[in-house]
Parts: structure tokens; sequence; C-alpha cells
């Protein structure tokens, strides 16, 4: 089951969003329907939050309403994508089992009132999850207006309760088999911290300093293990009764503690929820960060826009408006990469309740008002670009993400608190985009053969074969940029003994760090080719590498800063500080021409956005989105999908979907 059977059953790329009839009365939905066919919207989303009116009692279920809803808009020409409302128990649940309730890392358990107020290690919460999953496959497994099924939403919550305890044991004998191997993996030997029962072991819950890191290290694979296969009862329990694709909404980057390779292996598309973080140019830049992971996550497939802010850019501690146009700059940002359409949250914007100034399809003002107009302008949009369903996105650049090196830079007591992962990532990412370059993301132990050039912004842990597959990756004539800190850890959070990276990596290298060097706050570096560096140096050997650019003041002057080493067919490149903006543009030029990636459209002038999709049958379309404040003239006159006609120019913040020869 993939994302083209959801669009096969649509007819068209999705669109629409999150649909909450239970806040509402009968004529809101009869303007619902007419509002609907206005948008062009196809397709929505039911029952995410709908627990307690689904199940007022337990094992007591009320459905008549629901059927009335799914009734209806199949009627209208409105296909559902069906949700288990697992996200939050009904205060029956809580009242019922109370050890159920999260517990902080402090122990202080939290209490009913908001979403997500479960433990999900809890026995009582799986089983009233899976009940109430199966309760929904039961009866509505075959109804005619469901498209897809959606399983839970946004998992997130950890919890350090004695149920998640108990688990974590469980967890810990697969993993390692034996105490002896446990408590050699964690180190256990200093700090007294030796194991000698199973039931001794508790979850890093709040304490006098610093955690033991492989624990820690430990205890995020484990709640992200417990979360999929929590996934995966409901995504069974709904099989059994049911042949839609099946999926859950997952968030990035770094909202929840998830292994999103695996939750990408499993589900049957991935789905993603995005919510910019910064307004403008870099909300476009954020919008191709999250498009490029969910596709990555899935294998390259096509995906889905769960959810996007209607008219919301999360900047700090306030909430930002988009500028006009930017709905569908954004919309076509993740179609662009890989998404068979976009949902919102929501259609209708909530009169009262937590989330009433989360902005919505349908505002507060109603359907007369900019944001409606707009919203039925993309739907338009959206409604004419369904030959492009089943097309992919195809990337000659990677850059490498493992969940392990995240959570390993989140321990304590690491030489540089300024080590920040996703920041890391985007940032790599964010050059390459600024380059007009498409990037995947891929596992340090994926096979890169496909790719002219890896970029490795923040691989500090890296296990023995990831390092041998990026020295054959080099060896057999990639490129390989790897950024400072890398491979200093291996799996068990040990120290890499003998100079970092491991021993493997450093052949393909041909460098050897001696010792971190972290930089004072606001400190800056000077580098010989006019670049700075900040937060990070590194007293680095040369073991065959070609000195780039080296240190040219402090302890570290004259050593090298940044390196290049002919190995094998490939070259690796290291780099142990961090460039400023125009020294790290200026070299990820150089490892693009020394790659030989060219920007997807060749001509087009910078903040011109362009990305490919191809189908099967070698039909390609080019999304451009003109990010500039001026016209651009197209390198030649194309057929445009969105007007319908000839195209000479972009306009400025204009969009064309163009068909290719």
């Amino acid at each position: 089951m993939t994302a083209r059977q959801l669009t096969d059953r649509l007819g068209a790329l999705a669109f629409g969003g999150d649909y909450n009839p239970e806040q509402w009365g009968e004529e809101v939905w009869k303007q619902d329907d007419e509002l609907m066919r206005t948008a062009r919207v196809n397709l929505v989303t039911v029952g995410v939050f709908s627990w307690a009116l689904l199940e007022p009692d337990e094992g007591r279920y009320e459905f008549g309403w629901l059927d009335e809803q799914l009734d209806r808009l199949q009627a209208n020409g409105v296909a559902v994508d069906l949700a288990t409302p697992t996200a939050s128990p009904p205060p029956w649940f809580t009242l019922a089992h109370p050890d159920a309730l999260p517990a902080g890392p402090d122990g202080t358990r939290l209490t009913h009132g908001s979403r997500d107020t479960y433990c999900l290690a809890a026995p009582a919460y799986r089983r009233a999850a899976r009940r109430i999953a199966t309760a929904l496959a039961e009866r509505y497994g075959d109804h005619p207006a469901l498209a897809l099924w959606h399983v839970h939403n946004e998992y997130a919550t950890l919890c350090w309760c004695d149920h998640t305890a108990a688990a974590f044991r469980v967890w810990l004998r697969a993993r390692h088999g034996s105490l002896d191997a446990l408590n050699d993996a964690w180190g256990t030997a200093f700090w007294s911290q030796r194991y000698g029962s199973w039931e001794q072991i508790q979850p890093p819950r709040a304490t006098q300093w610093h955690h033991n890191p492989g624990q820690a290290l430990d205890f995020r694979r484990f709640w992200s293990d417990e979360t999929l296969a929590a996934y995966r009862e409901q995504r069974d329990a709904i099989r059994a009764h049911s042949d839609r694709p099946v999926t859950t909404n997952l968030m990035l980057p770094g909202y929840q503690n998830l292994d999103l390779w695996a939750f990408g292996r499993e589900v049957d598309l991935v789905a993603i929820d995005h919510y910019p973080t910064a307004p403008g140019v870099d909300a476009a830049a954020d919008t191709a960060f999250g498009g490029d992971r969910a596709r990555s996550f899935g294998g390259g497939a096509p995906w889905l826009l769960m959810e996007q802010g209607t008219n919301t850019v999360y900047a700090g501690d306030r909430v930002l408006p988009k500028e006009p146009g930017e709905i569908l700059r954004h919309t076509l940002g993740h179609i662009a990469r890989g998404s068979e359409g976009a949902l919102f949250f929501q259609w209708r914007q909530s009169r009262a309740g937590s989330e009433q100034w989360h902005s919505a399809m349908v505002p507060h003002a109603g359907p007369d008002s900019r944001i409606f107009r707009e919203v039925t302008e993309v739907g338009e949009a959206v409604a004419r670009l369904g030959e492009l369903a089943g097309s992919t996105v195809r990337a000659e650049v990677a850059v490498l993400h493992d969940s392990d090196a995240w959570w390993a830079l989140q321990s304590d007591g690491l030489p540089s608190a300024e080590l920040d992962y996703h920041a890391t990532l985007r940032r790599a990412h964010r050059a390459l985009w600024d380059a007009g370059v498409t990037v995947d993301f891929a596992h340090p132990e994926h096979d890169l053969s496909r790719y002219q050039l890896v970029v490795a912004p923040a691989l500090f842990l890296l296990t023995d074969a990831g390092a041998a597959n990026l020295r054959r990756y080099v060896a057999d004539g990639g490129t390989l940029l790897v950024q400072h800190s890398g491979g200093s850890v291996d799996e068990r959070m040990h120290a890499r003994l003998g100079g970092y990276p491991v021993a493997p990596l450093r052949e393909a290298l041909g460098v050897r760090v001696e010792e971190h060097r972290p930089l004072r706050r606001e400190e800056a570096t000077a580098l010989s080719d006019g670049s700075h560096g900040t937060a990070w140096s590194e007293l680095l050997r040369t073991e065959g590498a070609e000195v780039v650019a080296a240190y040219t003041d402090g302890v570290l002057g004259g050593g090298p800063a940044l390196t290049r080493h002919g190995f094998g067919a490939g070259a690796g490149w290291y780099l142990s500080t961090r460039l400023d903006d125009s020294g790290y543009a200026a070299l990820v030029a150089r490892l693009l021409t020394e790659a030989a990636v060219q920007p997807e459209l060749p001509g087009l002038p910078s903040g011109v956005e362009a990305v490919t999709r191809h189908a099967a049958d070698g039909r390609r379309w080019h999304v451009l989105i003109n990010h500039r404040t001026e016209a651009v003239a197209l390198p030649e006159p194309a057929h445009d999908l969105l007007t319908d006609g000839p195209v000479h120019r972009l306009s400025p913040g204009g969009c064309a979907v163009l068909r290719a020869h």
C-alpha cells in the first residue's frame, strides 16, 4: 500500500485538512459542504481528538454522529482520513487509570487537562488504544468515504514512571543480553554505578548531576522503539479489518523522540506536519528542509503533507501571519519535493478551546476573507497538478542524518553546549538549498553510491559500520565532507581512542584529531582563506591530507583547519570548525564544483527555487518558486500547469509548474 493508492482513490492530489464537525452544528455543516466544494477540498482528517465522544464510557461506543459525518462527506465528494483518537484520552480513562498518567523525570505525575496526558508504556493505555482502533476499523474499514487511516497524532510524550521503568528493563535485556554486557556498554565502573540486578536499573530520572551517557542514549532508543511498537499495535488492529493505507503524522525535525528511519519503514506512506519557525525566505528554506527529510525517510517514495498552518509561522514567542502568496508557495514547496498534496490544520478555526488562535482554512472572519480567498486559489492550483501523482524526486547530494547521533548530542557533560544537532543539519541543507541543489537525507550505513556529494554535518556518534561505509564511498569515487567532532564516539557513547574520528574514516580523510578545543561564546578564529570559525576548533594533524585552509591565530595558528584528501577514486574533506555563513557557502560551492553537481535548473538566479519531479515513464515537471522581489525571465518558455498556458517569466513571489520537454 502506497501514496499512489491514495491519489488513485482521490483521482487527484490531496487537498484539505483536519475537520472537526463535532465543534459545530448543522447550519455550519451545510456551509462547510458548499465551501469545501468551492475550495476544491477532496480529503479531510476526522476524529483526531474525538475519543470522549466516540467512547463516552469504557467499552461503550457512540458512532452515530461519526456515521452521519462520513456519509455526508462521501455524498459531498470528500474522502476521509480517519484518525484513531489516542493522543487525547478522555477524562474517564485517567480517572480509572491514574497510573497511566505520565510522570516527568523528577517523578511529578501530570494531571488530565491537555492532550497527550498518557504514559505510552502503561498497559491500560495500550489496551484502550488497541480497543478503540479495533472498534473503528471494524465499523469503518470498508466505508466508501475512507481513503486513509491516521494512527494517533504526533507521537511525542515521554514518561519516566514505573511502567516505563519496567518496559525499559525488558528492552535492555533484549538489547544487551546480560548485566555484564550492559555494565560494559554503560561504563558503570565509573562513579560506582555497576548494576547487580535488572531491578536496580531505572530510567534516567532527575539526579544530582550528569546522567550516565550510555543510559541516557539507550533510554532515547528504547522510547522510540516503544512508540513504534504502540503504532504497530494500532496499525495491525486496523489492517485486520481494512485494506486502506495506514500512517501516522510525524513532526519534524526534533519535536519527537523518534527514529524516523524506523517509522519510515513501518508506515504505508510517510506523512508529516510542518510549521516554519521563521518568516519570509527562511520559512521557504525550512519548508524544503522538511520536505526533503519526509521524502528521504520513505526511501524516496511520494509522501503526504498532513498538516501545515494556513496562516501560521511560529517565531519564538509569537505567531506571525504569512504574507500574501505564501500559502501557495509553501504548498508548492512541499509538492515539489514529493508530497502527494497538501493538508492543513485545520478546516475551520475553532471558536473555543486550547487552539482557538491556530489559523485555519476558514478563519474566524469567515469565507469573506483574504485567507479563504487564497485557500481557494491554492485548492484550484493543486487540482491542476493531478498528473504529478506518483512521480518522484531525484538528488545527487545527501546530508547524513542518524537519530543516535542526535540523541548523543543531548548527553550531559559534552565539551560544548553549542553542538546543536538539528541546527547543524539545517545549516548544511540551507547552504545547498541556496545553491539551487536538491538534497536527500541518508543514514551513514545506507548505500550512498548514487550520490556525487555526501555531507556529514553532525556525526558526533558514528558506528564502525557507518565509518567503513563512508570510507568505501570515498574509495569508490564519492566526495565526502565530514564536519567538526564527527566520529568522536561509538554507538555505546564510548570515546574513540587513538584520535578522532574512528580509524576507517580517518583513512579516507587523511587526518587525525588530537584535541577538541571549543571556543568561547562570541569568540571567532581567523582562517587563512579569509573566513572565520566560531563555536569549535580542533588540534588537527594531517596524515596524507592537503591543507586547504589553516588557522592563523592563537594556539592553533598555522595548523590545519580545512583539509582535503584524495583517497581511492574520491576525496574526503574535513572541516574542524564552524565556518561563518559566507565561508561555508564558498566551501559548499567548491564541493559542488568538484563533485560536478549542477543546480536543478542551470541559468536561474539565486532566490528562485527549482525542483524536478520524475515519472516512471520519463515525463518530468519543474516546480519553480520565485522568492525574489523582482520578476525573473525563464531560460526558455514552457507550458505552466498552474495557468494551463505558456509562461516566459516569473513575477515577484510567483510560481510555475512546467511540463518539461
